[in-house]
């Protein structure tokens, strides 16, 4: 049995549903928040994911991120060396989609040269009669970029976990082709 730690960024425009993503995954489904108030920063949440068909886990450091410009600056020191990406955007609103290239690049440009593996996650999913990004636009954007697409309801506690576990899986996998590389050089 391996216990991994991953450190996760958690990207996105502001009011698409990070943070709610974030404490609905880390209380198991008990904790939606109603109102929010914007992040500064970062927020830090931990917790274990049992990686399926092992007996490992992996530990994910959730950063959750401030959207906002304004704190740019604080975010490159935040965001250093990370392990996976989660991109969220909001279905209703198309900017946030579109946002996703420029939350990409920036989270990539933190580790040049190495792969970041990650999810890209629609949020808002319950808000079908509002939606302005389409589900197979999104996941063909995420396939070309090298990404996992899940859409999520956090509000209906909708697929939240999906993301996270799947996260974990990408992390465990990279973890085991380093072990199979060291293998093979002894």
């Amino acid at each position: 049995m391996v216990k991994l730690a991953a450190k996760c960024i958690l990207a996105g425009d502001p009011a698409v549903g990070k943070t709610a993503l974030a404490q609905i995954f880390r209380s198991d489904g008990a904790h939606f928040q109603k109102n929010y108030t914007l992040t500064t920063g970062v927020d830090l949440v931990v917790k274990t994911v049992p990686v399926s068909d092992t007996g490992d886990s992996v530990e994910l450091f959730i950063f959750d991120s401030a959207g906002k410009e304004l704190f740019s600056e604080i975010l490159d020191k935040l965001w250093e060396s990370p392990n996976v990406l989660c991109l969220v955007y909001d279905v209703t609103n198309e900017q946030s989609f579109t946002n996703c290239s420029k939350w990409l690049e920036k989270a990539r440009s933190q580790i040049p040269g190495t792969s970041l593996p990650g999810v890209l996650v629609g949020n808002k999913a319950d808000l079908a009669s509002r939606r302005a990004v389409d589900s197979a636009q999104a996941r063909a954007w995420a396939l070309g970029q090298g990404l996992e697409c899940f859409e999520t309801s956090v509000k209906e506690m909708e697929n939240y976990e999906a993301p996270f576990h799947c996260l974990a899986k990408q992390f465990h996998h990279l973890y085991r082709e380093k072990v199979e590389v060291f293998q093979a050089l002894l």
